[in-house]
């Protein structure tokens, strides 16, 4: 194999997983390994301390025990075979059967040249094979604007769809509308009192309307178009109508309050138009018919007594089956359908048309989630296939602070503070980006001035600061007429060719991103590398010679340009994931 054919097509990694597997090849032609042995658990990864070296593989240790021989032993094979590769300057075995490789400089120099000709494509992997994933995110009530309790989930449902498809995926970014529950006769009610203020009438909201003035306007313009029609009518009379006009205006400031974050679903799907349109019993339906739902009476609660409890005959999902720890009712004794027999309807209707479920739930539905999953794993795997992958993702609920004290500002939307306030105040980008800095399930404090804080301790600012760093250098460059220039590469030393094995991280990190269904691995990676980046950086302020425009030397500066804006490359593909735009200067 030459060296330029096995690095033209796929990043570092993924061509040296190849590179392990054709030696595994050659071990059995030789017949030192039996034909078949699945490969499954092979790993081809950076070694945990980088001074072990470039790529470690597990290979030996995967195969020695199927294959009746010893990992050392298997490992010394390997080891030769390994050796052959141009591109390998050492290999060693480590511990009980590990191997680790050296790699050359022209190994690097070659995933330089790929960044630069994958441009925004480099990353980019055939993965997910083109399988369709529906990832369901926000699906807030439609009761009102977005408010930050909305902001996390939907920041991360966003950043994983975005993340899925660059990882080869199909993906429908869905919306779940809650409009058949009672909080859309709550916000009925709440619109017509403003209705009748619009009309000249003095109001007071009583306790358990909605209170926010957001709804002003709804009430406004029923009033010009119906008059007086509905002030005094009876409740029957008005509630469709108010409902159905107040669930529209209030989806039409929820999607203009997304877009603020740049966030665009693919689909709306409506809870009422799934029942009025018999989907829930043509669920309910199937289950029966695969003895999934059948009639029952519920145990009584915990607490109750045998005198205080009346049990009724309800229809019972078996979600005991599948790990819940009692039956669940889809339906109410009054025949109105539970929250969770709605739900189950609704996740039949998604599954019919993806391969993968992912949900971004707030953490408060935690108690739910064994219930659905169990549901979807028996309505996906009930003829015998394996059920579908279903993952529900839990987003914490974000504690707003200003200077390390809880934070109140004015509320328009009546008790919360609203999404679209805290964009205006520090900007879109810093919002997405900040709500990626911790895991999803991890309790976060979203600090006002910590967000804005030009620090390396803010992680916004330091990958931010990193690419605008990069843009100003290759502006002074041009200033100078020196342009970044593959043709000098060679004399990149050691500290710079440490750079690129930070940035031939990023295709790996966006598949096990990916398979993790966990968009918040890729900001952690951007921290590391612009943390490498600043490092070197800051290693120029003492020393002229290690800076990227070096004085009377054309040459490495047209090299150290090159890498920088290769460096730069990787960070704008990993914000672009984020849904972050990467700054330019600062």
């Amino acid at each position: 194999m030459t060296e330029t054919n096995a690095s033209a097509a796929l990043p570092l990694f993924a061509d040296f997983a190849g590179v392990i597997d054709r030696a595994l090849d050659a071990l059995a032609a030789a017949g030192h390994l039996p034909d078949g042995l699945p490969r499954g658990g092979i790993t081809c990864e950076p070694p945990r301390e980088a001074a072990h070296g470039d790529i470690s593989t597990n290979a030996a240790m995967v195969l020695a025990k199927p294959a009746g021989t010893n990992p050392r032993a298997l490992a010394a094979l390997l080891v030769e075979e390994l050796t052959r590769e141009p591109r390998v300057a050492s290999a060693e075995i480590a511990g009980p059967g590990f191997i680790n490789l050296r790699l050359t400089s022209a190994a690097w120099l070659s995933e330089l040249a790929l960044i630069a000709s994958a441009g925004t494509d480099y990353g980019r992997s055939a993965m997910g094979k083109g399988s369709m994933v529906n990832v369901e995110y926000v699906s807030a009530n439609p009761t009102g604007p977005m408010h930050m309790g909305h902001c996390r989930g939907a920041v991360v449902g966003d950043a994983l769809a975005s993340l899925l498809e660059f990882a080869g995926h199909r993906v429908t970014r869905e919306y779940y509308v809650n409009d058949a529950g009672a909080q859309v006769d709550v916000l009925a009610r709440s619109v017509h009192m403003r209705y009748r203020e619009a009309l000249g009438e003095a109001i007071a909201i009583p306790e358990g309307l909605y209170p926010g003035d957001y709804l002003v306007p709804v009430g406004q313009a029923l009033a010009a178009e119906f008059g007086d029609t509905y002030a005094a009518a009876p409740e029957e009379d008005w509630l469709i109508l108010f409902r159905t006009r107040a669930v529209s205006a209030m989806m039409d400031m929820i999607r203009a309050d997304l877009a603020t974050l740049g966030i665009h679903h693919d689909l709306f799907s409506s809870e009422a138009e799934l029942q009025a349109s018999g989907k829930v019993d043509v669920a309910e339906a199937w289950l029966r018919a695969h003895d999934l739902v059948y009639d029952g009476e519920l145990e009584a609660p915990k607490g109750k007594t045998p005198e205080d409890w009346e049990p009724v005959a309800l229809p019972l999902f078996r979600s005991t089956r599948f790990g819940d720890d009692q039956d669940r009712p889809i339906k109410k004794s009054n025949g109105a359908w539970t929250y969770f027999g709605a739900d189950l309807a609704y996740h039949f209707q998604k599954a019919q048309k993806a391969d993968a479920l992912v949900d971004i739930w707030g953490a408060d539905h935690a108690g739910t989630v064994k219930r659905i999953k169990a549901a979807v794993a028996a309505l996906t795997s009930a003829d015998g296939a394996a059920p579908k992958p279903f993952e529900i993702k839990l987003v914490q609920m974000v504690q707003l602070m200003k200077g390390g004290q809880p934070f109140k500002m004015s509320k328009r939307a009546g008790n919360f503070v609203t999404l679209a306030d805290v964009v205006e105040m520090v900007g879109k980008d810093v919002v997405r980006f900040t709500m990626l800095t911790r895991k999803p399930d991890a309790q976060m404090d979203f600090d006002f001035d910590k967000v804005v804080e030009a620090s390396k301790d803010n992680p916004v600012f330091y990958v931010q600061y990193a690419h605008a760093r990069i843009s100003s250098t290759l502006r002074k460059g041009a200033a100078e007429t020196i342009t970044p220039s593959a043709e000098h590469v060679a004399l990149l030393g050691e500290e710079e060719l440490a750079l690129v094995r930070l940035a031939a991280q990023f295709p790996r990190v966006v598949e096990s991103a990916a398979v993790a269904r966990e968009p918040h691995r890729v900001a952690f990676y951007l921290d590391d590398l612009a943390g490498g980046f600043h490092a070197y950086w800051n290693v120029g302020n003492d020393r002229p010679d290690k800076r990227f425009i070096v004085g009377q030397n054309a040459a490495l500066t047209s090299a150290r340009l090159f890498l920088a804006s290769q460096i730069g490359q990787v960070i704008k593909n990993g914000l672009a994931l984020l849904g972050v735009e990467a700054a330019e200067e600062l």
